[in-house]
Protein backbone atom coordinates (compact mmCIF):
# COMPACT_ATOMS: atom_id res chain seq x y z
CA UNK A 1 0.00 0.00 0.00
CA UNK A 2 1.03 3.37 -0.95
CA UNK A 3 2.17 5.95 1.83
CA UNK A 4 -0.67 8.75 1.89
CA UNK A 5 1.82 11.60 0.38
CA UNK A 6 2.11 9.39 -2.89
CA UNK A 7 -1.19 8.03 -3.81
CA UNK A 8 -1.54 10.57 -6.18
CA UNK A 9 1.50 9.36 -7.63
CA UNK A 10 0.42 5.62 -8.20
CA UNK A 11 -3.59 6.46 -9.53
CA UNK A 12 -1.71 9.43 -12.19
CA UNK A 13 -1.94 8.30 -15.88
CA UNK A 14 1.74 8.90 -16.58
CA UNK A 15 2.54 6.05 -13.51
CA UNK A 16 0.11 4.17 -15.44
CA UNK A 17 1.63 4.10 -18.92
CA UNK A 18 4.79 3.81 -17.89
CA UNK A 19 4.53 0.41 -15.43
CA UNK A 20 2.40 -0.56 -17.97
CA UNK A 21 5.18 0.04 -20.51
CA UNK A 22 8.24 -1.09 -18.92
CA UNK A 23 6.47 -4.69 -17.05
CA UNK A 24 5.46 -5.63 -20.82
CA UNK A 25 9.33 -4.72 -22.10
CA UNK A 26 10.12 -7.33 -19.28
CA UNK A 27 7.44 -9.84 -20.61
CA UNK A 28 6.00 -9.32 -17.15
CA UNK A 29 9.42 -11.43 -15.76
CA UNK A 30 10.14 -11.20 -12.43
CA UNK A 31 14.09 -9.78 -12.67
CA UNK A 32 14.58 -11.58 -9.42
CA UNK A 33 13.14 -14.96 -9.21
CA UNK A 34 11.41 -15.73 -13.18
CA UNK A 35 8.50 -15.49 -11.96
CA UNK A 36 5.26 -13.54 -13.22
CA UNK A 37 5.89 -9.62 -12.56
CA UNK A 38 3.19 -7.83 -11.78
CA UNK A 39 5.01 -4.51 -10.29
CA UNK A 40 7.44 -2.33 -11.58
CA UNK A 41 9.77 -1.59 -8.21
CA UNK A 42 10.92 1.40 -7.79
CA UNK A 43 14.95 0.94 -7.26
CA UNK A 44 15.15 4.48 -5.64
CA UNK A 45 12.95 4.67 -2.90
CA UNK A 46 10.28 7.61 -3.27
CA UNK A 47 10.22 10.13 -0.79
CA UNK A 48 7.62 13.40 -0.28
CA UNK A 49 11.21 15.07 -1.64
CA UNK A 50 11.50 12.97 -5.50
CA UNK A 51 8.24 12.10 -5.98
CA UNK A 52 7.89 15.10 -8.64
CA UNK A 53 11.01 13.83 -10.08
CA UNK A 54 9.89 12.18 -13.14
CA UNK A 55 13.81 11.29 -13.89
CA UNK A 56 13.57 9.60 -10.91
CA UNK A 57 9.90 7.98 -11.14
CA UNK A 58 9.22 7.59 -14.29
CA UNK A 59 12.91 6.51 -15.42
CA UNK A 60 12.92 2.92 -17.00
CA UNK A 61 16.74 2.51 -15.72
CA UNK A 62 15.82 3.15 -12.09
CA UNK A 63 12.64 0.48 -12.42
CA UNK A 64 12.50 -3.30 -11.44
CA UNK A 65 9.76 -5.67 -12.64
CA UNK A 66 9.24 -8.10 -9.74
CA UNK A 67 6.54 -10.62 -8.43
CA UNK A 68 4.73 -9.66 -5.32
CA UNK A 69 7.17 -12.30 -2.99
CA UNK A 70 10.36 -10.59 -4.39
CA UNK A 71 8.68 -7.32 -3.67
CA UNK A 72 7.57 -8.35 0.00
CA UNK A 73 11.25 -9.36 0.45
CA UNK A 74 12.92 -6.05 -0.85
CA UNK A 75 10.53 -4.34 1.65
CA UNK A 76 10.31 -6.77 4.78
CA UNK A 77 14.50 -6.61 4.53
CA UNK A 78 15.91 -5.35 7.29
CA UNK A 79 12.52 -4.53 9.22
CA UNK A 80 13.44 -5.34 13.06
CA UNK A 81 10.26 -7.25 14.12
CA UNK A 82 9.82 -9.05 18.07
CA UNK A 83 12.02 -10.70 20.18
CA UNK A 84 15.33 -9.26 18.38
CA UNK A 85 14.84 -10.65 15.27
CA UNK A 86 14.57 -9.07 11.52
CA UNK A 87 13.58 -10.03 8.22
CA UNK A 88 16.62 -10.90 5.89
CA UNK A 89 16.98 -10.17 2.16
CA UNK A 90 15.71 -13.78 1.30
CA UNK A 91 12.25 -12.79 3.97
CA UNK A 92 13.94 -15.31 6.36
CA UNK A 93 13.93 -14.64 9.96
CA UNK A 94 17.60 -13.76 11.29
CA UNK A 95 19.14 -12.86 14.90
CA UNK A 96 19.64 -8.87 14.87
CA UNK A 97 22.94 -8.33 15.72
CA UNK A 98 22.60 -4.52 17.15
Amino acid sequence: MAQEWAEWFYKNKEWEACRNGFLESKHYICERCGGIAKIAHHKIRLTPQNINDPSITLNWDLLEALCQDCHTKEHLAGKVCADGLMFGVEGELIQNEN
